[in-house]
């Protein structure tokens, strides 16, 4: 069988035409149409990109700004507390180093004042004070200085002995020791003083394992 060929002509109705050129004319209205549509769409999503960006940075660079006001703010702070602990401990200290102070004038005037008769009273002789250290190297073994004092108008000289005995808790029992048990002996036990206003007297002595010295 032969081959067919197209026609070389086609013949078309009035209706057909019509139809054909409403179809281009609408496809290519909706070409412009999305063209117009996809301008509108990029300017507004651009215009909004562009004016957000700066007020971002904007506000970026304000926290960042508040943020390191913050922390000047507290490493002020904490300086100032700092500083004030400093005070404060250096405070306690000279008020210490005061109050010590206060008490030595105290006990020196309480002294000269004994010596001259500051109270008005003629008394004999008086135990002013008494001061225990340790012996180094040794826990039990002290040296014990004792200051004795008389009232300056007396006039008289004041002669004696000093005998240590120390009152203490020992296997739960309250117990007095002195000379031997103290570790003294020959002139330790008895320590003479002779004096018309004061003199310091200085023994030494040994506590025995367990027993807890109360009082001189």
């Amino acid at each position: 069988m032969a081959p067919r060929h197209p026609p070389r002509f086609v013949v078309r109705t009035l209706d057909d035409a019509a139809r054909e050129r409403r179809r281009r004319l609408f496809l290519g209205v909706g070409w412009a149409l999305s063209v117009v549509v996809a301008l509108l769409l990029g300017g507004w999503f651009g215009g909004r990109g562009g004016s957000s960006r700066p007020a971002d940075r904007s506000a970026s660079h304000q926290a960042t700004a508040e943020t390191e006001e913050l922390r000047q703010q507290v490493a002020n702070l904490e300086r100032a507390s700092q500083v004030g602990d400093v005070a404060t401990k250096e405070l306690k200290r000279n008020l210490a180093e005061r109050d010590e102070e206060i008490s030595g004038l105290r006990t020196d005037l309480d002294f000269y004042s004994r010596l001259v008769g500051g109270d008005g009273q003629r008394q004999g002789l008086r135990i002013q004070g008494a001061r225990g250290t340790k012996v180094d190297g040794s826990k039990q073994a002290w040296n014990l200085v004792v200051t004795l004092t008389q009232n300056a108008r007396r006039g008289d000289l004041m002669k004696g002995s000093l005998h240590l005995a120390i009152e203490g808790i020992q296997a739960n029992k309250v117990v007095t020791l002195e000379g031997p048990t103290l570790g003294q002996s020959g002139d330790l036990v008895d320590q003479p003083f002779s004096f018309k206003y004061f003199q310091q007297v200085q023994t030494s002595f040994t506590l025995p394992t367990g027993f807890q010295p109360a009082r001189l």
